[in-house]
This record gives structure tokens, C-alpha cells and sequence, in this order.
């Protein structure tokens, strides 16, 4: 909705508020005369005059001179609120007035607006309550549902029509071998197949291994012959109303199970969906499809909210980390198998452009080994291999080398902090470094009993998950761990931020946990759908983003259970995701990345 729309909407309401202003006590506005409230106010920034609502309070009891809208119980302009896209609240109702910007400012408006995006029946927040930031996770969702679960049925719709394009190649081969046998005439004398009915229908019914012998019974069990004209003419027309009664059912089915499984039991659009099994439906005569049969115009549709471009050209291996960088996903960081880490400006052109391979002068490549994870923090880009180093760049002089670590074993996850720089390792520990000291090691910390597989961390607390099925944490502050956790599965990758930590593991299960006051505490563990190794996870207070090596990657509302809206399909595993201003960046063994945000 328009600001312009949100606007008229609060004029009308106080437009009727007016008309039955005798009715509750204070006098109407008469036509032509301005509003008592509107006289003395030409700018809507201004303070709200004497006689109007005041803004003073979480929840402002207007007087009773007041008229239109604001005359409303406080508790009934909040629901109002609540069907107004959130932006609206967020930027236009406090430019209207005071009294409406307070709307904003109530928590319990945005708790119930929260409630109708996740469902009744769904636990958000699934972590603490307290400090919960509520504006900015409805705003989210929205904007979350409005591009992704319009992509979702785009996906279940160029499914279907890829599956109903090969069914129509299929069935065009099957009737041009049918025809090709119907000119050549029977081999065995008079045994061949049947004029009219089909190599298509009849696959159709010897698969089914029960049509066709019904169509032998005959309705009452006896065959049906035309007395007096061609004696297989009652066998023919009887074997052709099962077999395209049999095929219109079994395409049926197909195409509901292509949507369901494309959508997540989410129904495409009743119209597109009844034409496109219209389209399919003429398979009769024998089973054949009619190949140059024009189609009846369709209603043009709006532009998906979402485009998707990919960076396929740049690597020779897989790409196994994926990162955006900079203001708004600006610049995408992508480091792959082929030991290069390589910097992509997403502006320019429609499918992106490389900026830079990084690397030192003189090397070939930007590590001797795979490059396995990336981490960024303002203008300083770090990336951990193979052959255990870290390196560190800086993204504001062009990629240009800023420094080396050199780590005990191969780096397989990293965390930059405002201080101290944070890599896990295939040696079991935790490393922390001070990229300003020229020895730049500042502690080894030994927290598992296996490889380390993913870090989270703020400026007091790190969380680290490992191959030995632990999860520990650690007080940067006071030097010590605190605890840690013992899980039936290990954790592959993590996403911290307020007080929810999501994470996946290699079953292909998320995993939650509360963070407060030094407290890790297990909460649920969800099944979203994901067959294998959870590679990637990132969460925000209103979305949620997964990938798996099954090819998959999964948009969800982070309640609980996770809402899903959308599901991509890959070719390949996929290693890797990142997301920023609704941007989101995947990195598969297609040696490609790809990028979708929102079109502008």
C-alpha cells in the first residue's frame, strides 16, 4: 500500500467519525468548514494544537473534542494499524501526526500484527522476549512474504510447464512411432496394434496392468460388439473412454504432485492452474497431443518481486563460501576450490562484474589450497584455507593485501569482531588474533575434542560448534569457558544474533538456543525439510535462510516451527550462503553463484 493509500484511508475514517458525530455526543463538522483539529495545523510535522489528541503516553486517550480517527479507543486505532503495511507505520503515520506516530512506538500493535504473519499456532519469538526488536521483524516478514512467496509459485508454475513440455515431446515421439507402425501395417498378421487407440494410450494402460483388462470385461462383463458393422468397433470405443478417462486422471495426480512438491503445499493460482490442466487435457483421440494447436491468450502477470543473476564464469572448481560485503550487497566475495577468492560488483550490468582475483604479487592464486570460508568486517575481508593461513585484504584499496596469519591446520571457519579476529580450525581449537600486533596470536583455546566446524561471537561470548557433537561456550571477558553442550548430531554452520542462535547439522535438522546473561540454553530442533548436511544458515529477527548439500535452499519465517515460503533447486550441492538488505548469495558445486534481490 501506497502512503498515498494510507493517507486517504485515515481520511475516510475520520470522514465517517464526522458524520455520526451526533450520535456520540459532540457536534458534526459541517460541510465546506474545516476540521476543528486541521485549523491551526498546516504542517504535519507540527506539535498537534489544543483540542486534538495528544501524543504524550505510550497509549494517548484522546479528549473529548476529537473527531474522526483519533476519537477511537486507543486499543481499536492499533488494529487499525495493524492491517497498514508496516513501512507505512514505520515512515508515513508519524508524518500524519503525533498521536498516530505512537502507534509505531506500541509493542503490543506489532505483537499482534507478528501473530497474523507467523499463524496462531506458531511460538515467534522462538528465543527471549525482552529487547525483542518487533517493528523491524514484522517489516521484515513482510517484505520476506511479498518476494518470496510470489517466487514460490513462479517455481511451481515453470515446473509445471517443463513437466507439461515434456510429457507433449514425449507423447508427439510416442504418436509419430504410432503412426509410423499403423503405415507399415501388423508383422504377424493382423495382431498389431489397434487403429486409433494409440502407442501413448496404450503404454498408459499397460502400465496401470488393470485398465486394460477391464476394457476387455466390458461394462457387464461381456464384450461389447457392434452386431452388423466392424466387430472390434465396440472393443475400440470402449478401450479409448478408459484410456483417456485413465490419462486424465494419472496427468491429474502428476500435476498436483508437481505443485505440492515444487510449493511446499502451497496452491498455485486457481486460474493459471485450471488452464494449464485445461491445456493438458487434450490428449484424447487416442492419446495424442494436437502439437500446433494454439493456446487461448493468458491475463499478463505482474513482474516477480524478485530477479536472479549468476556469477558463472569465474571459477574452475566449486565455490565453497559465498559472501556480500559492503552497503546493501553491493560487492559479493566468492572463494572456491580452485584456491582463488574473487570480488564481484553486483551494480554494474545484469549478470555482475568481476572486480579482482585476489592475490599478493607474484602469486598465481589467493591461497595454495581451497579456499574454505570467508568473514568481513567494514573494509577488511579475511579468508581461511586449506593450507592453513588466513589472509587478510582490504576491500577499500581495491583488494590489496593487508596481512598473513599463518594457522596450525586448515581453516574451516571464521569470525571478524570489532577487536579480535576468530578462526576454528580442523585442530580443535579456537584461535584469537589481533590483526594490529605484529604477532598477531593472542590465544589457542582447546574447547573440543574434534575439528571445529562453525564460530559465532559477539564482544563478550563465543559459541563454537565441533565434529565431536559439542557445542561450547566461552567468556571472552573472563577468559574461561562456561559451558558446554552435548548433541546427538554435530553442527555444521550457525547464525547469531540477539539472543536466538540458529544452527544446522549434518542430518539436516536446525537447532535453536536462547543466549542471556551468559545462559546457553538448548530450545527446539526443527525438521524443515532439508535430507542432508545443513552447510549454510542465516537469521534475522523476521527471516530465515537455510541451503543443504541436498541441492536445495529454503526461505522461512523464523518462528516454531519455521514457515516455509519458498524452496530453490539446484543441480548440484549446495556449500554456501549469505544474505544482506534482502540480498541473498548461494554458492553451489556448479561452480556458479547466484544472486537473487529484489527488482527494481
Amino acid at each position: 500500500m501506497s502512503e498515498q493509500q494510507g493517507v486517504v484511508r485515515e481520511q475516510e475514517a475520520g470522514a465517517d467519525g464526522d458524520r455520526t458525530g451526533g450520535e456520540t455526543g459532540r457536534p458534526p463538522v459541517e460541510p465546506g468548514k474545516p476540521h476543528p483539529c486541521a485549523a491551526n495545523s498546516p504542517d504535519l510535522h507540527s506539535p498537534v494544537p489544543g483540542g486534538c489528541p495528544s501524543s504524550a503516553g505510550g497509549s494517548p486517550s484522546p479528549s473529548a473534542e476529537g473527531s474522526g480517527l483519533l476519537s477511537l479507543p486507543w486499543e481499536m486505532v492499533t488494529h487499525i494499524a495493524s492491517h497498514l503495511p508496516a513501512q507505512c507505520v514505520i515512515t508515513v503515520l508519524p508524518k500524519v501526526c503525533h498521536a498516530l506516530g505512537n502507534v509505531g512506538k506500541d509493542s503490543t500493535a506489532w505483537q499482534l500484527r507478528a501473530r497474523r504473519l507467523t499463524g496462531s499456532r506458531s511460538g515467534f519469538p522462538v528465543g527471549p522476549r525482552e529487547d525483542f526488536d518487533w517493528a523491524n521483524a514484522c517489516l521484515e516478514m513482510e517484505q520476506l512474504i511479498t518476494c518470496w512467496a510470489s517466487q514460490a509459485g513462479l517455481v511451481a508454475r515453470q515446473l509445471q510447464e517443463d513437466e507439461s513440455g515434456r510429457l507433449a515431446e514425449e507423447q508427439q515421439q510416442r504418436a509419430e512411432q504410432d503412426g509410423q507402425a499403423a503405415a507399415e501395417g501388423p508383422e504377424d498378421g493382423g495382431e498389431g496394434v489397434e487403429e486409433g487407440v494409440g502407442v501413448a494410450g496404450q503404454e498408459v494402460a499397460f502400465g496401470a496392468n488393470e485398465v486394460m483388462e477391464v476394457a476387455l470385461e466390458g461394462v457387464d462383463g461381456d464384450m461389447q460388439l457392434n452386431v452388423g458393422g466392424d466387430p472390434l468397433m465396440g472393443f475400440r470405443e470402449e478401450v479409448e473412454e478408459r484410456l483417456e478417462e485413465a490419462a486424465a486422471a494419472m496427468m491429474e495426480e502428476r500435476d498436483q504432485r508437481a505443485v505440492l512438491d515444487a510449493a511446499q503445499g502451497r496452491e498455485v493460482d486457481g486460474a493459471d492452474h485450471q488452464e494449464d490442466l485445461a491445456d493438458r487435457e487434450h490428449l484424447g483421440d487416442g492419446g495424442q497431443v494436437e502439437v500446433g494447436r494454439s493456446q487461448p491468450p493468458r491475463t499478463p502477470s505482474p513482474p516477480p518481486a524478485l530477479e536472479c543473476i549468476s556469477l558463472a564464469s569465474g571459477h574452475i572448481a566449486q565455490v565453497n563460501s559465498v559472501l556480500l560485503v559492503g552497503d546493501e550487497g553491493k560487492v559479493c566475495a566468492t572463494g572456491s576450490r580452485d584456491w582463488n577468492v574473487k570480488l564481484w560488483d553486483l551494480q554494474e550490468g545484469s549478470s555482475g562484474t568481476l572486480l579482482h582475483t585476489l592475490g599478493g604479487q607474484g602469486q598465481f592464486s589467493t591461497h595454495r589450497g581451497w579456499v574454505w570460508c570467508l568473514a568481513s568486517r567494514g573494509p577488511l575481508l579475511a579468508s581461511g584455507g586449506f593450507d592453513s593461513t588466513v589472509r587478510l585484504w582490504d576491500l577499500e584499496a581495491g583488494g590489496a593485501e593487508r596481512g598473513l596469519i599463518r594457522a596450525r591446520a586448515a581453516v574451516l571457519c571464521l569470525s571478524c569482531q570489532t577487536d579480535v579476529l576468530l578462526a576454528g580450525t580442523f585442530d580443535k581449537r579456537v584461535s584469537m588474533y589481533d590483526i594490529r600486533a605484529p604477532e598477531p596470536l593472542v590465544k589457542s583455546l582447546r574447547l573440543h575434542g574434534n575439528a571445529v566446524m562453525c564460530l559465532a561471537a559477539d564482544d563478550k561470548y563465543i559459541i563454537s560448534g565441533s565434529k565431536d557433537c559439542t557445542v561450547a561456550l566461552y567468556d571472552r571477558r573472563a577468559g574461561k569457558p562456561l559451558k558446554k553442550l552435548r548433541r546427538s548430531s554435530y553442527l555444521l554452520s550457525m547464525s547469531y544474533s540477539g539472543s536466538e542462535i540458529w544452527a544446522g547439522d549434518n542430518r539436516g535438522m536446525l537447532h535453536t538456543f536462547s543466549m542471556q546473561a551468559g545462559v546457553l540454553q538448548p530450545l527446539s530442533q526443527f525438521d524443515v525439510g532439508h535430507t542432508s548436511l545443513v552447510t549454510g544458515i542465516h537469521r534475522s529477527p523476521g527471516s530465515l535462510y537455510t541451503c543443504s548439500s541436498d541441492r536445495t535452499v529454503k526461505v522461512h519465517i523464523p518462528c516454531a516451527p519455521p514457515r516455509t515460503l519458498c524452496t530453490l533447486h539446484h543441480q548440484a550441492g549446495v556449500n554456501g550462503l549469505s544474505v544482506q538488505a534482502g540480498v541473498l548469495a548461494v554458492a553451489s558445486g556448479e561452480m556458479c553463484v547466484e544472486v537473487w534481490r529484489p527488482r527494481k
